[in-house]
């Protein structure tokens, strides 16, 4: 329903020129119109009247055919042409049917600080940002969903233990920026090859309470031979604790048991990992 209402809704009238003030003058005014977190619809209206008020920073569609210089561009020379924000600009085309999407898409940025925070940002986080609404909170949302399955479908082709590297990079996308802990185990077969990923459980910025019985119980269904753990530290510090380090040791000690085999605990930083079998902590 709401993808119908996004192809038919209204075409926004045609813009009187006037003089830019720049994305500061648009915040200030934004921040002073009441939101409406109850109609989406309201978010992305309020964005479409901001470009034709008085000063402000979007009063026209752009340059003449710049949506399809930037197509071409992409065609023709590939995504490692495109900046940043032009990638995060050519997003919010799929939102926005006319407008120069340019300055919100350089406001996200410098508002979380790189391309990849933004798809990775909180629903709630992008719902307070004025100028952004469900179509284009979807968009945003729809991308980062499809890297993440690229990147995960890329780490699992081959038998885990001899796709590391890849592995490492799908745990980094999916773990890195998350704001909370969250505690995800990799149940594999006799032949190292995924069974199923799952989050187990999640916690709060600082601790995540784990359950050695849920993960051994889980890995007995899905009859499971081995398990890589892993959990995110969201101070970006990805140096174990004494809870994780104790935690792992009872996990180990419940898996050994029932013949399991704990093949690492991975903890993910802000772009760093840390393997307790390299550190020697599964000793």
């Amino acid at each position: 329903m709401w993808l119908q209402r996004f192809l038919n809704r209204d075409t926004p009238p045609k813009p009187t020129p006037r003089p830019t003030s720049g994305l500061r003058g648009f915040a200030e005014r934004a921040h002073a119109v009441p939101l409406a977190p109850a109609d989406g619809e309201a978010f992305d209206d309020l964005y479409r009247r901001a470009r034709f008020e008085p000063n402000a920073p979007f009063p026209s569609t752009g340059p003449q055919g710049h949506r399809s210089r930037m197509r071409d561009k992409l065609i023709a020379r590939g995504p490692d042409a495109l900046a940043d924000y032009e990638l995060l600009e050519m997003l919010l085309f799929f939102a926005f049917k006319k407008g120069d999407t340019k300055p919100l898409a350089k406001h996200l940025i410098n508002r979380h600080g790189s391309f990849a925070n933004v798809l990775a940002a909180p629903q709630q986080d992008l719902f307070a940002i004025q100028g952004l609404g469900p179509h284009s909170i979807a968009a945003i949302k729809l991308v980062q969903a499809a890297a993440l399955r690229l990147a995960k479908a890329e780490a699992m082709e081959r038998p885990v233990l001899s796709n590391w590297d890849r592995l490492m990079d799908y745990l980094l996308a999916a773990l890195a920026r998350e704001k909370i802990e969250q505690f995800r185990v990799l149940y594999l077969d006799t032949r190292n090859r995924l069974l199923a990923d799952e989050a187990l459980a999640k916690g709060t910025v600082n601790h995540t309470p784990v359950y050695p019985r849920e993960v051994v119980k889980r890995a007995l269904e899905l009859h499971a031979t081995a398990i890589i753990m892993v959990h995110n530290h969201p101070s970006g510090d990805p140096t174990p604790s004494r809870e994780d380090v104790d935690m792992t040791r009872e996990v180990c000690q419940a898996a050994g048991a029932l013949s399991i085999v704990v093949h690492d605990h991975i903890i993910v930083g802000n772009g760093s990992w840390i393997s307790f079998r390299r550190e020697g902590l599964l000793d």
